[in-house]
């Protein structure tokens, strides 16, 4: 472990030369690229650093409990525990930063919410679920655009579609991709039975130009006239725009804007991100051959949550975890099911390297 913070330490050196030099920094994908990289490099090299300062710390004192003086032994015996429990602390914490890193967890998401099984109702949870994780985001200090909303007669919705941006967004949200199940009494039940709906949540790392060179002539581009409400430029102007990428069959399509331009800038974010998620899944795909335990593999048709609003109870199914506070959780109050999961996930690829020592 050790041999490998040394080469860390020395990376990291060298991305920080890399990053002054006029080279780097006239080629733009490069430079956010090494950005990334040394940001992640920084809290192994600070960390290894408070590491050996406190191992420093130990020997010193480890000496003075050879002195003659008596009151500095006492000293020393007194203050030694303490900093031997902050070195194992420390060799933990560094045993988690060594672990492989998610290459899109720095990346803002695409958040899509899908209304499933259950009609009206399943359609009033997703617009639950979406103003949750809105929520959410707000506390983070992240923004999030909406991209494409689908609003359903009875309210909620049937499909919202958003960015959300800040920092490390992906490393937060990830684990999020599947269906959410929901059991409740709906204000339209006269007889207060409880009904099971469900909503499908999305969360694809948002792709960047540099990495996704697409061919325009893969690309099939359509304009129509937008549906639904939306002012006077719906139904008389063509802004809509809908985007098939032929060699993948992936198609997208906006209309929220005014603007045919905007919507097809929009409509191309949403398929770079589709065709990159497809990548990722693929990936996850081969790794979870090897390791079939392993959480957060994204596929969609996995019940991983049920919020049970008789109960107050909240459950996530991967991990056993349940908490009874599910009007907080449904204000976005999160952080308590996406910390589990983190460390979960942690402890797999902890124990999946053990077993390879």
């Amino acid at each position: 472990m050790f041999k490998k913070l040394e080469e860390v330490v020395d990376r990291f050196r060298e991305v920080e030369g890399l990053l002054y030099d006029p080279t780097t920094i006239a080629d733009q994908g490069r430079f956010r690229a090494l950005n990334r990289e040394h940001a992640d490099l920084a809290e192994i090299v600070e960390t290894f650093a408070r590491y050996k300062a406190v191992g420093e710390e130990i020997v010193g004192l480890r000496e003075l409990l050879r002195e003659s003086d008596a009151e500095m032994r006492e000293l020393a015996k007194q203050e030694l525990p303490e900093l031997e429990s902050q070195h194992r602390d420390l060799i933990e914490e560094l045993r988690l930063l060594l672990l492989p890193k998610d290459p899109n967890d720095a990346r803002n998401v695409i958040l899509e919410i899908r209304a499933g099984t259950g009609g009206e109702e399943a359609a009033l949870f997703a617009g639950s679920l979406f103003r949750m994780y809105c929520r959410y985001a707000e506390n983070k200090g992240w923004k999030v655009e909406l991209l494409s909303l689908s609003e359903a007669d009875a309210g909620g919705v049937k499909e919202a579609i958003a960015l959300i941006s800040g920092q490390r967004v992906y490393s937060r949200l990830k684990y999020e991709s599947g269906t959410h199940r929901v059991q409740r009494v709906p204000e339209t039940e006269s007889q207060g039975r409880i009904h099971t709906s469900a909503c499908t949540v999305a969360v694809l790392p948002e792709a960047e130009d540099v990495e996704l060179d697409i061919d325009p002539g893969d690309l099939r581009i359509d304009v129509y006239r937008a549906q639904g409400s939306g002012g006077q430029h719906v139904n008389k102007t063509e802004s809509a725009v809908r985007i098939t990428h032929l060699p993948t069959g992936v198609v997208v399509a906006c209309q929220e804007g005014k603007s045919q331009h905007k919507n097809k800038a929009t409509a191309m974010t949403l398929l770079k991100s589709r065709i990159l998620d497809a990548m990722v899944a693929e990936q996850h795909a081969q790794i979870s051959a090897d390791r079939k335990s392993q959480i957060g593999s994204g596929d969609r048709s996995e019940r991983i949550r049920t919020y049970n609003f008789p109960q107050g109870r909240c459950t996530d199914h991967r991990i056993g975890l349940t908490l009874y506070k599910l009007e907080a959780i449904m204000q976005g109050d999160i952080d308590e099911i996406l910390d589990a999961l983190a460390t979960h996930y942690q402890s797999q690829l902890l124990s999946g390297q053990e077993s390879l020592a």
